[in-house]
């Protein structure tokens, strides 16, 4: 394996652990979205306020679907 693929596994496992965690955590849907919102932000995620609030119920589904 290429190292670049390995540490990408790593960063793609990261991140899906941390998303998992967010979502068994106790924590309202609501409240959910709103931090993975502004996580995206933090991150220079910069969409209108409608196309960040689509991504982010994206991902909370995606992530939803594979737990």
């Amino acid at each position: 394996m290429k190292p670049l693929n390995i540490i990408l596994a790593v960063i793609g496992g990261a991140v899906a652990g941390a998303a998992i965690g967010l979502l068994f955590a106790p924590e309202k849907g609501t409240d959910l979205r709103s931090r993975i919102a502004d996580l995206l932000r933090e991150k220079g995620v910069s969409l209108k306020g409608n196309k960040l609030d689509e991504l982010v119920d994206e991902i909370a589904e995606e992530i939803k679907e594979k737990v």
